[in-house]
């Protein structure tokens, strides 16, 4: 476990006994919360984490999730269980896939491949446990302070950034791409709801918060919160270019090559390690996999899911 900016901890899920891959963010206080928790292989480093810090089974009061992709969110049946006083906040769209996760964890496990047992499943939370939270809904920690859920679409329809109204700080989940400890960022387009239009408002919601730091899912805090934020709205409409360059017929092998054009990864990410770490986890492949399905929906012919599959990514 690392410490982040002010009194908000940053806790390493160590996915796979990796560090820097995935993180949560710990919010102390009266009613302290947890801010992402990782994949359900994580449960056991994020509940030593928190007795680390003190906090004993019947104390957490609030799990809070950015997204339920299950490398956000597969730890959190766990842990509710091992943590029975603490109820589960997430957008509307993912409260069905906490209580009844079957259709996330096929869809998942289909994605992920040879690789999903490296991130598990998720058991299921009860529904008395599970707090729907709509845009601006605030999550009460105690002695005044406050997390404020902000809807923050794109990256999945079910994405919301938390605000830490306290420090000024923004816990991001993907929203805002993909950086790796020593390496640039890059965004995180996986299957299968993408939407650029829309993240591209998110980012625009995140940046008018003039946000003190920025806490990424991948991986921590980042250097310079504004200027990270601006240019990951560069990368998302470099992302546009490349997906609309390859209409009528969007493949995710023509994909590829645009973004290769476009956004060429080894100048985004820049450090090897970072490179090959996300090569051996096929994030890149998934990337090719979204885009290439969102540029499928800008076709007349296709219509998506209005509520859309709650499925991996990142």
């Amino acid at each position: 476990m690392a410490e982040g900016a002010g009194a908000l901890r940053l806790i390493d899920t160590l996915l796979g006994g990796e560090p820097g891959v995935i993180s949560g963010v710990f919010v102390p206080g009266p009613m302290p919360a947890i801010v992402d928790v990782g994949a359900q292989t994580s449960a056991e480093t994020v509940a030593n984490a928190l007795a680390e810090l003190g906090v004993g089974p019947n104390d957490l009061a609030w799990i809070v999730l950015t997204h339920v992709h299950l490398d956000h969110c597969g730890a959190s049946g766990d842990l509710a269980e091992r943590f029975p006083a603490a109820r589960v906040v997430v957008h509307r769209r993912g409260v069905r896939h906490l209580v009844d996760p079957a259709r996330l964890v096929s869809a998942s496990a289909a994605v992920y491949g040879p690789l999903a047992p490296l991130y598990g499943g998720l058991e299921p939370i009860r529904q008395e446990r599970v707090v729907e939270a709509p845009d601006g809904h605030h999550v009460d920690i105690g002695a005044g302070r406050r997390l404020r859920m902000v809807e923050t679409l794109g990256h999945a329809r079910h994405h919301m950034s938390v605000l830490d109204e306290e420090s000024g700080a923004v816990m991001a989940g993907d929203a805002l791409g993909v950086r790796f400890p020593g390496a640039g960022p890059y965004p995180a387009t996986p299957p299968p709801d993408i939407d650029i239009e829309r993240w591209l408002d998110s980012v625009d919601r995140l940046d008018e918060l003039e946000p003190t730091d920025v806490y990424l899912g991948h991986f921590g805090a980042v250097p310079e919160p504004r200027e990270h934020i601006g240019r990951c709205r560069e990368q998302l409409l470099a992302c546009a270019t490349a997906a609309r360059s390859t209409l009528p017929e969007p493949t995710p092998e023509r994909m590829a090559r645009a973004l290769e054009t476009e956004l060429p990864m080894e100048r985004e990410v820049g450090d090897p390690s970072a490179l090959e770490r996300w090569r051996r986890l096929r994030w890149d492949v998934a990337n090719h996999d979204g885009l290439a399905a969102w540029a499928g929906s800008l076709v007349p012919e296709s219509a998506p899911d209005p509520e859309g599959a709650a499925q991996p990514g990142r």
